[in-house]
């Protein structure tokens, strides 16, 4: 991102070290976009649970920049361009690009250093009231969804669509077991339920199961009340499911191979249980399973995303909207696990 700045100022979030004492809401200069950079006047920035582990813990980014920005899917409007920007104009609504630069194919990365290049993240991030980006790490907003619905569709909405669009090759009939009701989660069941799939939501609370149904899951599975895994046998037949969205994460891992159909997937996306897993070989192996890492996506997916969103009219999930100041109450609430999204409404 551009160094330049000008003499007009902005508040924004930053974080001085690890932990949430280490949070403020400061003044800083309204950065300036360089040649190839958009200003983006951000109205609504979505959180991540990612967002509440960095800052608790570090995820060994957090040091990397001072002061820090958190925070990676932003939504606003255009104010300015460089003069080599051809992608947008002032006055156009954008959201944020979670991995910057990442346009389509592999990515980047090595084995040995694999990609960490994410705002928010080894990158500033965007809890701020202006932020420049480049003009590749941005799309275009979805004309039918608001500021605050568009700001989670970068990381929550992406990576459910990854995983079951762009990587899993959903269609009608198959059958997609959604693990809690967080943003993923219901992002989840609301693409699988316009695409004709079969929806299971396993959850550990009555009432969040009720809501699931009413966004179109077929079945709940309260997991505190009957074994989970069992459940979805005896609600497919025996047959298992063929999209697994595994979102606990540790040895939860070892429960999705167990529930997943013959030739079934199983997308690894959270780290509730830690980040260390573990399952059983038989079931990976007796049942030609897929198990795949999904970090995100690429920026053609969130294009492709967008339009579907406008196409099939999905609404995104929002639990809450804070102000811009009690960003601390809104950790509070996703360290607490709300039903879908909480978002940070930035004033004009």
């Amino acid at each position: 991102m551009n160094q330049h700045v000008r003499t007009d100022m902005m508040k924004q979030w930053t974080l001085k070290d690890v932990g949430r004492a280490n949070l403020g809401l400061v003044s800083a200069a309204v950065p300036v976009p360089a040649e190839h950079e958009i200003l983006v006047k951000v109205a609504a920035v979505s959180l991540n649970y990612r967002d509440l582990l960095l800052i608790e813990d570090g995820l060994g980014f957090a040091a990397k920049a001072d002061p820090f920005v958190p925070a990676s899917d932003a939504a606003g409007v255009v104010v300015a361009a460089g003069a080599a920007v051809t992608r947008f104009k002032p006055g156009e609504r954008v959201i944020s690009t979670f991995i910057p630069g990442w346009i389509d194919g592999p990515g980047f990365g090595t084995a040995r250093e694999p990609n960490y290049r994410t705002l928010g993240g080894a990158m500033q991030g965007v809890l701020s009231e202006y932020v420049v980006l480049d003009q590749d790490w941005a799309v275009k907003a979805p004309e039918s969804l608001d500021d605050v619905e568009a700001s989670t569709l970068p990381c929550a909405g992406l990576t459910a669509w990854t995983a079951l669009v762009e990587r899993g090759r959903l269609h009608a009939g198959q059958t997609v077991v959604v693990e809690g009701t967080g943003g993923v989660a219901l992002f989840g069941l609301q693409i699988a339920a316009a695409h004709g799939a079969d929806v299971i939501v396993v959850s550990g609370d009555d009432d969040k199961l009720e809501r699931a149904k009413a966004l179109g899951a077929r079945h709940g599975i309260n997991r505190k009340k009957e074994d989970w895994v069992e459940a979805v046998y005896r609600l497919t037949g025996d047959r298992g499911a063929d999209h697994i969205l595994e979102i606990v994460g540790g040895a939860h891992l070892g429960r999705a191979l167990q529930a997943a159909a013959v030739f079934g997937r199983v997308s690894l996306i959270g780290v509730l249980e830690g980040f260390e897993i573990s399952g059983h070989f038989a079931p990976l192996a007796l049942k030609h399973l897929t198990v795949e890492g999904i970090q995100v996506g690429h920026r053609k997916s969130l294009e492709n995303f967008v339009r579907a969103i406008d196409q099939t009219g999905i609404k995104p999930v929002v639990d809450a909207e804070y102000a811009f100041a009690d960003l601390p109450a809104a950790l509070d609430h996703l360290a607490r696990g709300p039903f879908g999204k909480i978002v940070m409404k930035i004033p004009r």
